[in-house]
C-alpha cells in the first residue's frame, strides 16, 4: 500500500488530535513525525498527505490548544475584563498540555497561526474608541507576557519532574505550586496592561480614571 493511500485511512484532524495526545504524554521534543505514524499505525510518509511538512502540523496542534480562546464572550466586557478575562483562558489553554506554551509560541513566531487576542480585543476597544494601533500593541503584549509566563511555568514544573533544580533555587516545588495556585503575579501584570488601555477611552480623557477593579470611576 502506498504512503498516500495509507494517508486517506485517517483525516487531517485524525492526524493533529494524534499528534496533540503525544505531546501531552511524551513532550514536544519526542513529537515526530514517525512516532505520529507509528501511533496511527501508518507510514510516516502519509503524514504529508495531510500535511506539507512538520510545521504545518504543529501549527494544527497550536490551533486545538487555542480553540477553546472562541469561547470567550467579550460582547458585555469591559476593557478591562477583556483583558483578563482572555489573558486568563489562554493561559488555561496553553497548561492544559505538556510543552503547549513552547509549541505555540513557534507557531506564532513563524507567523503559522493568529493571534487569538487580538481580534477579541479589537472588538471591545472599538466600542470605547481605543485606536487600533494601541490596542494591537496591548493584545500583542497579553499574547507575548501569557505565552512567556506560562512557558516558564512549563519548564520549571517539567525539571522539578526530572529532579534537575538545584537544592538552593527559590523555586522549589513548594515555592512552583504556591504560585501557580495564587496566580497574583500573573493577575497584576494583566491588570497594568488594562489600566493603559483604560486610561486612552474617552472617558478616561475626560478626567475619569480606571478603579480598583479596572472599571472607570471618577476622579
Amino acid at each position: 500500500m502506498s504512503g498516500s493511500q495509507d494517508g486517506r485511512r485517517h483525516s487531517r484532524d485524525d492526524v493533529s488530535e494524534m499528534a496533540l495526545r503525544l505531546l501531552d504524554e511524551y513532550g514536544l521534543p519526542d513529537l515526530t513525525m514517525r512516532h505520529i505514524a507509528n501511533a496511527l499505525e501508518v507510514r510516516a510518509s502519509a503524514l504529508y498527505w495531510h500535511f506539507p511538512n512538520k510545521q504545518a502540523l504543529l501549527a494544527a496542534v497550536s490551533a486545538r490548544i487555542l480553540r477553546p480562546m472562541e469561547d470567550v464572550r467579550v460582547e458585555e466586557m469591559t476593557v478591562s475584563e477583556a483583558v483578563r478575562g482572555l489573558g486568563a483562558r489562554l493561559r488555561e489553554c496553553l497548561l492544559a498540555y505538556r510543552d503547549a506554551a513552547e509549541l505555540v509560541s513557534s507557531s506564532l513566531a513563524l507567523g503559522l497561526v493568529d493571534s487569538p487576542i487580538r481580534p477579541q480585543l479589537l472588538a471591545v476597544t472599538r466600542r470605547d474608541e481605543v485606536p487600533d494601533s494601541l490596542a494591537t500593541v496591548a493584545a500583542e503584549a497579553v499574547m507575548h507576557f501569557v505565552v512567556g509566563y506560562t512557558f516558564h511555568e512549563q519548564q520549571r514544573l517539567s525539571a522539578d519532574a526530572f529532579g534537575l533544580l538545584a537544592e538552593d533555587t527559590s523555586l522549589n516545588p513548594d515555592d512552583v505550586s504556591a504560585s501557580a495556585a495564587d496566580g497574583g503575579e500573573f493577575e497584576e501584570a494583566l491588570t497594568m496592561i488594562a489600566h493603559g488601555l483604560e486610561v486612552l477611552s474617552p472617558s478616561a480623557r475626560a478626567g475619569a480614571r480606571p478603579g480598583p477593579d479596572g472599571r472607570a470611576a471618577a476622579s
